[in-house]
């Protein structure tokens, strides 16, 4: 029984994820846990799931998590590209001008692109990045 271990890793604002994708049942594990008792809230996990959702694949793979750095939010968003890449490599094979291929469906929910937004630095003489202290006439 041969098995193909797909790997991906995804990455938003400080948090990087690496996911196994294996053919399976359907269960998603994050950092040794299931999903819903690792996320806080259900609506990052329907997040997370977007793109085996829109392919219909929410029941062919058994995907394993490893995801560091940041918050909930963040790490869902590198959680989402690594499984999009995932399954863009799944599908390398597909023409990617045909209909049903994995990346045009992808593509077009704007799954593949890595969202390069990241916390500016602070400045000094400033309180934060760019928000000077209160200013007193007298």
């Amino acid at each position: 029984m041969n098995k193909k271990v797909i790997t991906a890793t995804g990455r938003r604002k400080s948090s990087v994820a690496q996911v196994k994708m294996v053919p399976g049942s359907g269960k998603i594990i994050v950092n040794g846990v299931d999903v819903n008792e690792y996320m806080p809230f259900e609506v990052l996990v329907m997040d997370l799931m977007q793109p085996l959702t829109i392919t219909n694949n929410e029941k062919t793979f058994d995907i394993t998590v490893n995801v560091k750095g940041g918050g909930f939010s963040g790490q869902t968003g590198a959680i989402r590209l690594a499984i999009t890449r995932a399954l863009l490599d799944y599908d390398s094979t597909t023409d990617s001008s045909s209909e049903t291929s994995y990346r045009k469906i992808l593509k077009e929910a704007g799954f593949v692109t890595r969202d390069p937004r990241v916390k500016e630095r602070k400045k000094y003489g400033l309180k934060k990045a760019r928000r000077a202290p209160q200013f007193s006439k007298r």
